[in-house]
Order: structure tokens, then C-alpha cells, then sequence
């Protein structure tokens, strides 16, 4: 199944820095600031090479370049891999949870 389905999920922990920008604080109104900054993303490469080339600067979210940390695989490994469809509304799905959680969450779009 797995060479069927490539895609995934995947969650990478921010410096609690993120939170001091006023865009992240505006999307995440009901934050717990116990709880850390996250970045929610999909990809159809292994999830590793995904977070070193947002590090590289390689199509990457400006806040995974630079306030990224290390991936979280206890938040997403379970989910993946997926088909590109169900890959796409999970990020989505995924962010939305973790925000009602209480995570204060960038990326999921």
C-alpha cells in the first residue's frame, strides 16, 4: 500500500520565538502558551528531506526556516502515508485539531 500512497503529514516544532509575531498570535486567538509552536505541512517526499529543505531554504515556509526545530513524528507518523487527496484536507484537518488543542499552529493551509 505504501508504494501505492506517498504522500503525508507532517508536524514541525517552532522555537517558542514564532510566538512573538503578531500574524501567528492573530491565527491562533485561543492558544495555550504552555503548549509549543508548530508548522502543520504535506509533502510527497519523505518527510525528513521535506523539513531539511525548508531549513535549506528550498520552497520553504519562512517560519520552518527559521525558527524550525525538529520534526514531531508523535503527531503525525500514525496518519501516513496517504493518497495527494487525502493528504491535502489531513494538513488541513490536522491543523485544525492540534489548534483546538491548544498548539499554537502555522501552515495547514
Amino acid at each position: 500500500m505504501s508504494g501505492t500512497f506517498h504522500h503525508s503529514v507532517y508536524v514541525v516544532l517552532l522555537d517558542k520565538k514564532t510566538a512573538t509575531h503578531p500574524s501567528v498570535l492573530r491565527a491562533n486567538p485561543g492558544r495555550d502558551p504552555a503548549k509549543p509552536c508548530i508548522y502543520v505541512g504535506m509533502t510527497g517526499l519523505p518527510v525528513e528531506h521535506r523539513f531539511q529543505n525548508h531549513l535549506n531554504g528550498y520552497k520553504s515556509a519562512w517560519v520552518v526556516r527559521k525558527y524550525g526545530v525538529r520534526l514531531m513524528p508523535e503527531l503525525f507518523t500514525h496518519l501516513n502515508p496517504m493518497p495527494f487527496e487525502a493528504a491535502a484536507q489531513m494538513e488541513r484537518d490536522l491543523a485544525e485539531d492540534l489548534r483546538s488543542l491548544g498548539y499554537t499552529v502555522t501552515g495547514g493551509k
